[in-house]
């Protein structure tokens, strides 16, 4: 299935955080209840704004996924549960790849499933760090793209 690539307005950032909520509670089983809380706000007041974001829809229209770039760095993709496997995700990173110039990302450790993805897209580990952006104990990936195929 092809999914086109729209832009984001300003108006539609709950809807993104309540994507990014879904999605981290799919897949960041790692994640306490506390840092869910604690992040939320702070992706809807100030993170989204730090980012160049760009979203796919479905028929109706409605978000299912998302991500926010600065620079090269994919700084967030984050996909709705119920689409998660098909093609969203790809579609987006290919997307932040050839027009956006994405070449790094950085993966939570302990996010298996992202991992995965990344390396199969054709990104490579070069760094770790043992604590987030935040300071909490959430071991970060630094990931970059692996031009040398």
């Amino acid at each position: 299935m092809g999914y086109k690539i729209y832009n984001v307005e300003e108006s539609e950032y709950k809807e993104l955080v309540d994507i990014w909520e879904a999605s981290v509670r799919a897949t960041h089983h790692f994640l306490k209840e506390e840092d869910i809380l604690y992040f939320k706000p702070l992706i809807l007041n100030e993170y989204l704004k730090a980012v160049n974001l760009k979203c796919v829809r479905n028929n109706d229209m409605k978000i299912i996924g998302f991500l926010g770039v600065d620079e090269q760095n994919l700084e967030m993709l984050f996909i709705h549960p119920n689409f998660i496997g098909k093609g969203v995700g790809k579609t987006l990173l290919q997307y932040a790849i050839k027009k956006l110039n994405v070449t790094k990302v950085d993966v939570n450790e302990d996010n298996q499933q992202a991992l995965k993805f990344y390396e199969h897209h054709g990104f490579k580990i070069f760094d770790r760090s043992a604590l987030d952006a935040s300071g909490k104990p959430y071991p970060i990936l630094y990931m970059q793209l692996d031009t040398i195929k």
